[in-house]
């Protein structure tokens, strides 16, 4: 378990040096192998932890677009609990929440960081063909 935490932080803080873009997301990224049922299991918990702290569906999730399971599941369950899906960057006017992530495949587990500008989020997965269970604590950053 230490050594899972450990290897999260240290992906957490390798992903954190990437360059943003204008906008200030930086290209999300999610491994294409993670099957549909662990990339939904995983979107899943992610997105109700990422409730948890950014409150509920009071803006826009804008993120890049991208075609992956993860990258898909991710959306629909933000859609599921009833967040605005902006993957164009255009918005209706509301309040704009900036949504980055890295899922990364390490030793057998999946290592997933979702950020916005007021809240970074990192967990460690187990995955199987059928879905995925959390392999660690959820690690939570706050900003400003």
């Amino acid at each position: 378990m230490r050594r899972t935490f450990t290897v999260l932080l240290l992906t957490c803080a390798v992903a954190g040096c990437q360059t943003s873009t204008g906008n200030g997301l930086v290209a999300s990224s999610a491994p294409p192998e993670i099957s549909g049922s662990a990339a939904s299991a995983i979107a899943g918990d992610m997105v109700t932890k990422l409730a948890e702290q950014i409150g509920p569906a009071n803006g826009t999730i804008i993120m890049k677009p991208d075609s992956s399971p993860f990258g898909q599941a991710l959306e629909a369950s933000l859609k599921s609990w009833g967040y605005a899906v902006a993957t164009d960057q255009k918005t209706d006017g509301q309040k704009e929440i900036a949504l980055a992530y890295v899922v990364d495949s390490h030793e057998g587990q999946v290592l997933v960081r979702m950020s916005t500008s007021t809240v970074e989020l990192g967990r460690a997965y187990r995955t199987t063909m059928s879905g995925a269970s959390p392999a660690s604590p959820l690690s939570v950053m706050r900003r400003g």
